[in-house]
């Protein structure tokens, strides 16, 4: 008696099961019909035919060297593969096991005329794979022009509205936080206390490093899509500006030269760049003959064999000299009130604007909403167990979000005085000078005979904070005797 097995696939495009029970049953009825014993099936579900990459499929070529079986039988020859040089090969294989491939729809003869049939069928099939892939490529790409969302994964800070995304604004200031602190200087496990103190979570969890960094490399952020070599602008709404998103670029990439030295902290890390060839300076060290230890910056350009001429720096006499220069500059009287004027209003500002006091009044409304709505309920007649239950929930929320609204308002009512701010912004310069460098330097571009340190400036209003200052500090670098001297001032709008 003939023997064969089944083998049946269905690929994702709008198939379900349903399309496996067809084929199967159409099949056993073939097999019935020409007194074949069906010995087994094999079942590829949601799994395209224009490649091998399925594992029933392989196990069904691995059996076959068995020889337990002496057909395939499949609904039409495009169940097999869709892939004329793969049903080649494979059929090759077959033939060699003794095991033909047999069609349960398409009545193909065994004669020369039915190779010239089978081929025809194996091209068809090929044929209609690549025109579908093509009418789906053009459909998403008309899609896209229409800015419509294409499905999948929805961004944090975003929300699906019909066809388009749109802005979930709650959410929306969480990633112009992340953004904005990152952009400061501020490292990621801060941030991320910083939400966490704050009460904002994601998915009911304190964010991770990978979430957070996730969110500060994805430029949809800024309201830019690309696909392939094409841009689209309108599918994205714009939650944080493009200058803000390329400055967390360049800083994300800069992190990437080199690695933290575990035993020497490097003051001037990913702030150097070479005044000559534009390459980042990065924290090098090394032993002397003597068993020295050598701690030096380098130009990556010179490193790298580029033509760049720079000098090597030595560590101690390049961080002192750009520490006492800037703390000369932010001590001098001309700045110090401009400063902490700046300050008191980003003070004032970030106080009208406390994202943690409206996230937990937001949800205060929210609890009261649902609260309302179970009282209508029980004063409509609806009540049971399941509503008391809620019920108390809700008004225990409600009093504990009370108790922390309290403390935020309180929090907000204590605001420090000029003079306060004054004093810790002096202490501040001369305790922490790695703080100083993260948050007061925005770029430092060295050359031999002199370095230019450009300045993050707080000289604008909260609202609008992106203009900074360079201060050229003119001063052979070589020299023992470092001194300020040729400062140089101007401001960039």
């Amino acid at each position: 008696m003939k023997t064969a097995v089944i083998y049946a696939r269905y690929s994702s495009d709008n198939q379900t099961e349903q399309s496996i029970e067809g084929q199967l049953r159409v099949c056993e009825e073939y097999a019935k019909s020409h007194d074949i014993l069906i010995l087994n099936t094999y079942i590829d579900r949601a799994m395209t035919g224009t490649n091998d990459n399925r594992p029933d499929f392989q196990q069904m070529i691995k059996d076959s060297s068995k020889k337990d079986w002496q057909y395939i039988l499949v609904y039409k020859i495009d169940r097999f593969s869709r892939n004329k040089y793969e049903i080649a090969k494979y059929k090759k294989i077959l033939k060699d096991n003794n095991v033909k491939l047999l069609s349960a729809m398409e009545n193909i003869p065994d004669t020369p005329e039915g190779i010239i049939l089978e081929s025809l069928l194996e091209g068809m099939a090929e044929y209609y794979s690549a025109e579908l892939a093509q009418k789906i490529r053009r459909g998403m790409h008309e899609t896209r022009l229409k800015g419509n969302f294409q499905g999948g994964y929805v961004p944090y800070g975003y929300k699906l509205d019909g066809k388009k995304l749109i802005i979930d604004e709650e959410k929306a200031e969480v990633v112009r936080y992340i953004f904005k602190q990152y952009s400061l200087g501020t490292y990621v496990k801060d941030i991320i206390k910083s939400l966490t103190n704050m009460h904002i979570l994601n998915k009911g969890k304190p964010f991770v490093r990978n979430t957070i960094y996730m969110i500060l490399k994805n430029e949809k952020y800024s309201g830019i899509y690309k696909f392939n070599d094409e841009i689209y602008e309108n599918t994205y709404p714009q939650i944080v500006s493009p200058e803000i998103y390329q400055k967390v670029k360049n800083k994300i990439n800069m992190n990437k030269y080199g690695k933290r030295s575990v035993d020497v902290v490097y003051l001037l890390r990913n702030k150097l760049v070479c005044g000559y060839c534009g390459m980042p300076i990065s924290a090098e060290g090394g032993t002397a003959r003597d068993g020295t230890k050598k701690h030096y910056y380098k130009c990556l350009g010179r490193k790298r064999n580029n033509g760049c001429k720079k000098a090597t720096i030595s560590k101690e006499t390049l961080e002192n000299f750009v520490i006492e220069s800037i703390t000369n500059v932010l001590n001098s009287p001309k700045y110090i009130d401009t400063l902490i004027t700046n300050l008191m209003k980003l003070q004032e500002h970030s106080t009208e604007t406390n994202l943690t006091l409206k996230t937990l009044l937001n949800e205060q409304k929210e609890a009261k909403t649902i609260l309302n709505n179970i009282m209508k309920a029980i004063e409509s007649g609806i009540i049971n167990k399941t509503t008391n239950q809620r019920m108390k929930e809700l008004e225990t929320q409600i009093e504990e979000l009370e108790k922390l609204i309290l403390i935020e308002k309180n929090k907000t009512n204590v605001k420090l005085s000029k003079q306060e701010i004054k004093e810790y912004y002096i202490q501040a310069i001369k305790l922490e000078p790695k703080m100083l460098i993260d948050y007061a330097i925005k770029e430092i571009k060295a050359f031999d005979d002199q370095i230019d340190i450009t300045f993050n400036s707080p000289l604008k209003s909260p609202e609008n904070h992106q203009g900074f200052f360079l201060f050229s500090f003119t001063k052979n670098l070589h020299s023992k005797n470092l001194k300020n001297n040729n400062i140089l001032v101007k401001f960039f709008a």
